[in-house]
């Protein structure tokens, strides 16, 4: 527990001069209409949750999100976090044609695989993006509540960004 905000948890990270931090866990999934090389789509509200979740435990409000707003993925790239059981009974309502997690799931054809694997590699070019430029390396609001509203203020920030860009 944290001395500084209450509702923080403990997360183990494979980091060697930090292996635990405090904070909360935010699963970000961003919607885009191709997987070409500098796709930028837009980011949906965040799922999260109190504690330090594991990320299939938070792929179902993602995937309720997802079908609340009428998207239906063809592709769907995930990290190597994710189980492929859980993952797939998760998302199998939204008729996604391919699922890639990385390192777990890659049945596609070898240019799927290779095309998706380099996407899901720019999606983390991406969460650094939103870290340095947006200020979700650390809210400055307490408790879950606080985290929850820090976080949706820098993807609306993001998505205003990118929106404007494509008006260009």
């Amino acid at each position: 527990m944290s001395l500084f905000d209450p509702d923080a948890r403990p997360i183990r990270k494979g980091k060697l001069g930090r292996p635990t931090e405090f904070g909360y866990v935010s699963q970000l999934a961003e919607v885009t209409e191709n997987t070409k090389p500098g796709a930028r789509g837009l980011i949906l509200p965040a799922s999260s949750a109190v504690g330090s979740r594991a990320e299939n435990a938070l792929l179902p409000a993602t995937a309720a999100e997802l079908e609340r707003l009428g998207i239906s993925p063809r592709e769907v790239a995930l990290d190597g976090g994710f189980m492929p059981g859980p993952t797939n009974s998760a998302l199998e309502d939204l008729v996604t044609k391919q699922v890639f997690i990385a390192g777990r799931q890659e049945s596609a054809p070898k240019r799927t695989t290779r095309r998706l694997r380099r996407y899901r590699t720019g999606a983390e070019g991406r969460i650094s993006h939103l870290k340095r430029r947006y200020g979700m390396d650390r809210s400055r609001l307490k408790g879950d509540e606080g985290h929850q509203i820090w976080t949706e203020w820098a993807i609306l920030a993001y998505n205003s960004d990118t929106l404007a860009v494509r008006t260009r």
